[in-house]
């Protein structure tokens, strides 16, 4: 298992990695619909802001022993989330609306909540399992999963993002 510190460091790698493909995007281009089925960049920020804006109080909230291996659902939720061929339905409570986003609104609601991350899992002990909330089809995660779990969803949507992007910009 990775330490506290090199999650944290993933966790900020990753959320900068999504804000500098968000910064490129125009505002012009930020709610254009790149094809059939897919989501705007704006819809996408919003719906990793809706997921992932949870998981700062997730972490800090309840928690109870673990009663299994505390990362035992980190390679399950890689190889589902990473697997670019499954298209997921998006649960009604994180689907973003059909709206035009503000650009700078939506970056800095994203910087927030990876700072918020990083001190939510600061000292604490990731092995404890998170009880405030249970993930559909996962159930309740660990802290260490949880905090994986806003890695793993994020790479994937940064893949999303790139497509939208390119089509966008006809690459």
């Amino acid at each position: 298992m990775k330490t506290n510190q090199e999650i944290i460091k993933e966790t900020n790698s990753t959320l900068d990695e999504l804000i500098g493909l968000l910064n490129s995007i125009s505002p012009g281009q930020f709610n254009h619909v790149p094809f059939e089925g897919s989501w705007t960049a704006g819809q996408l920020a919003q719906h990793l802001i809706l997921a992932d804006g949870g998981l700062p109080a997730l972490i800090t909230g309840p928690v109870s022993d673990t009663q299994r291996e505390p990362d035992q659902m980190v390679a399950p939720i890689a190889e589902s989330f990473l697997n670019y061929e499954i298209k997921f339905e998006s649960p009604d409570f994180i689907r973003p609306e059909v709206r035009d986003y503000d650009k700078d609104e939506m970056i800095s609601g994203l910087k927030k909540i990876k700072a918020d991350i990083a001190v939510a899992i600061g000292d604490s002990d990731l092995t404890k399992t998170c009880m405030a909330f249970a993930f559909p089809v996962l159930g309740n995660l660990t802290r260490y999963e949880a905090a994986n779990f806003v890695i793993i969803h994020t790479t994937r949507h940064i893949h999303q993002l790139k497509n939208i992007y390119n089509v966008l910009n006809k690459k």
